[in-house]
């Protein structure tokens, strides 16, 4: 299931992997090459089974180029996440974020809205 909100923009290139539900919010961009991924398998288990996690991508969020989202992240409101960056984890609201892992780097701070 795919939930879009209001003037999210997906590019193309972008994949959205929605075995599970993914929510993207108000005004959201979702850059080229990234890939959300709701489904994965648990390797501990004979067999090999899928299991899926929700993802939502909160208003007002930027993920940079070919980033990879991680089954069950959250990620905040207004949040940026950099280019290549592999998201294991939830991501604060406001905050632009990078890495691999990534991790919260430093407040967002908007001049004008």
């Amino acid at each position: 299931m795919l939930e879009l909100g209001d003037e999210c923009g997906i590019a193309s290139g972008a994949e959205l992997y929605s075995q599970g539900k993914i929510t993207i919010g108000y005004r959201a961009i979702i850059s080229q090459g990234t890939y959300v991924c709701t489904g994965t398998h648990d390797y501990t288990k004979r067999g090999h089974p899928l299991y899926t996690k929700p993802i939502v991508i909160g208003d007002k969020v930027w993920l940079a180029a070919y980033c990879f989202i991680h089954p069950g992240v959250t990620i905040g409101q207004g949040a940026v996440i950099g280019a290549r960056s592999v998201v294991t984890k939830d991501m604060p609201a406001w905050m632009v974020c990078a890495g691999h892992p990534c991790k919260p780097l430093k407040e967002r701070v908007m001049e004008n809205e």
